[in-house]
């Protein structure tokens, strides 16, 4: 199966310019001049469900819901700092979630050679 990659939506442009804009973040009313746009704030829980979900379903797309570049949504420039600190929230949640599933895998490795 071919993705088709021609109609893709330009990524920093909203779909539909009569559209009314909204913060993604607190919901406030923006103008599309004033607006912040950046890649919407993925929770490392919505990664990890999206992550099993391809998995589980569909193998093949995983590559392309993981790495592909996504559509910028609008962010009010107020709000900026609130962003950046949830974003790295966002990481030190999926780093020691990894490092905890590496000590899963790694103790009893450990253990077992230790006997």
């Amino acid at each position: 199966m071919a993705i088709d990659y021609a109609n893709k939506l330009p990524l920093s442009q909203p779909a539909n310019d009569s559209e009314p804009l909204h913060c993604a973040l607190t919901g406030v009313p923006l103008s599309a001049e004033t607006a912040y746009w950046a890649p919407p704030l993925v929770t490392a829980g919505e990664l990890v469900r999206a992550i099993t979900t391809g998995l589980l379903h569909s193998p093949g797309t995983l590559s392309r819901i993981l790495f592909d570049e996504q559509p910028k949504v609008p962010y009010d420039p107020a709000v900026r700092e609130q962003l950046a600190a949830r974003r790295s929230a966002e990481q030190l949640k999926l780093l020691v979630g990894l490092m905890v599933l590496v000590a899963l895998v790694a103790v009893p490795i450990v253990l077992l050679a230790l006997r």
